[in-house]
Parts: C-alpha cells; structure tokens; sequence
C-alpha cells in the first residue's frame, strides 16, 4: 500500500537524489545483492538476545530484500513493513509484498501512531542530513531498535581520501563514523545501548581481487586486536541494538 504526499521533514536538497531516481542510477540493484548477508547480521542479534517481535518495520528499506530474507527466517506470527521515500525504491519493493509483508512509500516519522517491537534502520542515518533530528524523532517509534552504521573513518581510508570520496558520490553517505563516534551518536539522541559487535563486509563480501587480497591481513590481524583493525584498515560496520 502506498501512501504518497506526506511531508518527508528530513528530506534536503541532498537527499532529492532518491526521489529523482538519481540514485537507483547510481546503484542499480539497490543493493539487493548484500541484503541477505545483512539479514543474517540482524538474525544473530536478534537470537542472541531472544527478541520476539510480533511487529517488525524497517525505515529507508530500499528494494525490501531484508525483509523479505528475514520473513523466511522469523516465526510465522510475525508481522513486517518496510517504509521508504524513493519511489523508485518502491517499485522495487511491489513484487516481495504478501500478507505479512507490506511497504509504503512514505517517510515513517510522517506516521504519528505507528509503533512497532523492534525497528530497522540498516544503513541509513549517514545518508541523512539532520541525522540527529531523525534519530530523535526515530526513537519512539519502537521497543527494540536495530542499527547498521558503517565505518567509514579509519586510518587508511583518511589517508587513502578517496574511499571516502566514492562513498559519498557512489553511495550517498553525508556522514562518516567511527565505532566511538557511532555509540556515541545513538547515546546522545536518547538511545540506551544494549548490545553491539562488529560486521566485517570487507572480509565476507570482498568485490575484487584486490580487496580478496587485503582481506588476508584484517582476517590475521583481527585475531590480535579487532578494534586496532577496524580502525586502521577498516572495512568493518557496526551493528547496534539499542532501546
């Protein structure tokens, strides 16, 4: 079900590039292809702590594969949506919708009453410009919430400044976080941490030879000293859930 014309109050003229159908030319598969890697992160998270979600909403799902890759996973009983501002997004999303899984082209925080057990937000705050704001406003809208926040600040990408500058233009990112910066940003929009590790998309979805190739040292050295891998190769995101 779409519901369109809702004010989308942290949309800027940077985040247009989703409305227009910039993006989607940028990323044609919408990122598809690492979305059931990405389930498999919230399903650890989700198990470690036994969380029961009767109700389950994903905000800025993108083409809803997570969804729908996590409905396969969760008990029967539950119930998924999945909300995105990009029309084209949208599209997407028509031919994984069932009974239990319903999407809306609407921007969430426009849904005054909506409120779920466990909450989404999967790559998505360092796309958004006042991404304080819609952290604030986000916190309500769940019991549970669970975060993906890459990390793009480490000493080699710095350096290197043009991984930083290809997540930008490529990928959309306005925002750039370390693991302190990241928990830090949760903490003071309001959010309480309760659990969070590592996700090393560097290592289990390498794009290239060279990037097989680097792989080898982060897998070494990361049985040494994760963080000082983390934040001197990089490669890593970080999954957080938070009340």
């Amino acid at each position: 079900m779409a519901e369109t014309g809702d004010k989308l109050k942290f949309v800027g003229q940077a985040d247009s590039v989703y409305q227009t159908g910039e993006y989607l030319e940028r990323n044609p598969t919408y990122h598809v292809e690492d979305s059931s890697w990405k389930a498999t992160q919230i399903l650890k998270m989700i198990e470690k702590h036994d969380l029961q979600p009767q109700s389950l909403c994903e905000v800025g799902c993108g083409a809803g594969e997570v969804l729908k890759q996590l409905q396969l996973s969760l008990p029967a009983g539950t119930e998924f949506f999945g909300y995105e501002i990009s029309p084209q997004a949208f599209a997407l999303c028509q031919a994984r919708e069932n009974e239990r899984l319903h999407f809306y082209c609407s921007d969430l925080l426009a849904n005054k009453t909506a409120h779920f057990d466990l909450l989404l937000c999967i790559d998505v705050f360092e796309h958004v410009q006042d991404y304080l704001g819609f952290l604030r406003e986000l916190r309500g809208k769940a019991t549970h919430k669970i975060f993906h926040i890459p990390l793009d600040l480490s000493a080699q990408w710095v350096a290197r400044n043009r991984p930083i500058m290809r997540e930008r233009e490529q990928a959309g990112h306005l925002h750039y976080f370390t693991k302190e910066t990241a928990l830090a940003t949760l903490q003071d929009t309001g959010y309480r941490i309760s659990d969070w590790f590592y996700t090393p998309g560097a290592l289990a979805r390498p794009r290239s030879i060279k990037a097989r190739l680097a792989s080898w040292p982060r897998r070494l050295l990361s049985t040494l000293n994760q963080d000082l891998v983390v934040r001197i190769l990089g490669g890593y995101s970080l999954l957080v859930l938070a009340e």
